[in-house]
């Protein structure tokens, strides 16, 4: 069951994390997250990026792989689960086997002689217990940003790197933290269980209970004016949780950000790199 409030939550991180605060420059962190090697755009292997995000594309182009786009011709609100966790990688999923698909029957002799990696993702937002995916109006934009004002939310993301070569997959959430508590009345409670058969992390659980805390924001009070202002304007309400977070206008109004940048943007640097040295190695 998911349950958030208004309290900030106090916790120990047994996982490292970087925050953000108005203090600090946004621009300085995502200048910093940018760094990439050029020796990627030589790469052995083809990328295909199974996504039309432009945030993606920038993401994945920062950290120097030349690639091609393929968008999943798929009806991701036909495909519902009731946890988050569970949501964003069924999504991934079901993209990776709609583009697999597409791919199917065209000449692959030159991906026999250089592996192709396909990468899919989704991200969804978490306010007030409530899973929050793109909007499908103004009426659901405003819902969804009024919710934010001074509260916070929770972006749970998840990538999946294919080896269309060989078959192999890899798939994981981007977590921030893991928080080791047997019970806590803050934040918001994913499974367990679920998310670690689903993986390959190595954790061993000293509870009965334990809770994963995904990418966390926490918001100032949010002005009616800009939220009609915003919704009105429309471009920055077309993600998931409905509030393009890494505008320039928005960011004023984010009090604090667990995570990084990328993982805003909805491709987590760390994790996509982590997950394609991982297919390619796969046999």
């Amino acid at each position: 069951m998911l349950r958030s409030n208004r309290n900030q939550p106090a916790f120990t991180c047994l996982r490292s994390c970087r925050r953000f605060r108005n203090s600090e420059s946004y621009s300085s962190a995502m200048s910093s997250a940018m760094a990439s090697s050029m020796a990627k755009n030589s790469s052995p292997f083809k990328v295909v990026l199974g996504s039309s995000s432009p945030a993606r594309r920038e993401i994945l182009a920062d950290m120097g792989y030349g690639f091609t786009v393929m968008c999943a011709d798929i009806d991701e609100r036909a495909i519902r689960r009731e946890k988050p966790e569970e949501l964003v990688k069924a999504l991934a999923e079901a993209k990776a086997e709609a583009i697999k698909l597409k791919l199917h029957g065209e000449d692959s002799a030159q991906e026999r002689d250089q592996p192709t990696i396909l990468i899919t993702s989704d991200q969804v937002m978490v306010s007030k217990g409530m899973i929050r995916e793109r909007p499908k109006g103004q009426e659901e934009a405003r819902e969804f940003i009024k919710g934010y004002s001074g509260d916070k939310a929770f972006a749970v993301n998840y990538v999946l790197v294919t080896n269309l070569s060989n078959g192999a997959s890899k798939g994981g959430w981007d977590i921030p933290e893991l928080c080791g508590y047997a019970h806590s009345d803050d934040g918001c409670e994913f499974d367990l269980e679920f998310v670690l058969s689903s993986t390959e992390m190595n954790y061993t659980k000293s509870s009965n209970r334990c809770m994963f805390w995904f990418l966390q924001i926490y918001f100032h009070h949010i002005p009616e004016d800009f939220i009609q202002s915003v919704v009105k304007e429309g471009h920055m309400t077309c993600v998931a949780g409905g509030l393009k977070l890494t505008h320039p206008s928005v960011l004023p109004f984010i009090k604090q950000l667990i995570g990084t940048m990328d993982s805003v943007r909805g491709l987590p640097r760390e994790l996509t790199e982590r997950l394609i040295q991982e297919v390619l190695g796969a046999k």
